[in-house]
């Protein structure tokens, strides 16, 4: 269920993300097709609380640093360990691919954490890119890391939709794919929910946080190298959280 303000907000924001500069009312209400008067509320609501100002008179609005203070904000309260960071980068270095830390959202992974590969053709990925957690490698590497019922719980919200061949069905595919994935020693995705895309993760256990690693690329380049993207992975977790996080 999608709140409609709290939706529009959020729009705006990532408005401005992309334009880069000012804009009046009604450029926002013409480029987001919304009513007037409400985009005249939210505009005048965001500006009352101190998050969008006029830089020059009647030139339009824009976000005031606020936003960024109140993102480090809360961004420092759960930092990642530097260590993380640096060998995100490391991995896109040595494997030539997407690197990324990702989180649960509910029936979700999210990324939280994204070095993209420098390649031409590559997964694009950015942080808040969210995914179907029952059928991506990060989202049971971290549904690996639940207790049984609170696993069974996700499983039995999530919805099992088929977007290729192999996307499991049920929450006993599932099930069955984790046990696998343990047992293998890392958990992969080859073409379940996006075509030609193959992840490779693990989990990410972080003080008493439930995250995991992964590394994603076109199948036709990660597919043959999996068990030794797996091994390079789980060496970099070793060195960088040498005390089990």
């Amino acid at each position: 269920m999608t709140v409609r303000q709290a939706a529009h907000v959020l729009e705006l924001l990532e408005y401005f993300a992309r334009r880069r500069r000012p804009a009046t009312l009604s450029e926002v209400a013409q480029d987001l097709g919304w009513p007037r008067s409400s985009t005249f509320n939210l505009l005048g609501t965001l500006a009352e609380r101190g998050y969008l100002y006029e830089p020059r008179a009647r030139d339009g609005y824009y976000p005031t640093p606020r936003l960024l203070a109140l993102a480090q904000s809360i961004a420092e309260a759960e930092p990642l360990p530097e260590a993380l960071t640096t060998l995100l980068r490391e991995l896109v270095g040595e494997t030539g691919e997407t690197a990324a830390i990702a989180a649960s959202a509910g029936t979700s992974a999210v990324f939280i954490e994204v070095c993209e590969s420098l390649k031409p053709v590559r997964y694009f990925a950015q942080a808040g890119l969210r995914m179907p957690i029952h059928i991506t490698s990060c989202g049971r590497a971290i549904l690996s890391q639940y207790r049984p019922p609170e696993r069974a719980a996700v499983l039995r919200r999530v919805t099992y939709e088929r977007f290729g061949p192999s996307t499991p069905m049920s929450a006993a595919e599932v099930e069955a794919e984790i046990r696998h994935s343990l047992e293998r020693g890392w958990f992969q995705n080859l073409a379940e929910f996006s075509q030609d895309l193959c992840g490779v993760s693990l989990p990410l256990p972080l003080a008493g946080r439930q995250l995991a690693l992964v590394v994603a690329g076109p199948i036709s380049r990660m597919q043959d190298r999996i068990p030794a993207l797996a091994a390079r992975m789980r060496r970099g977790l070793e060195r960088a959280l040498p005390a089990g996080g």
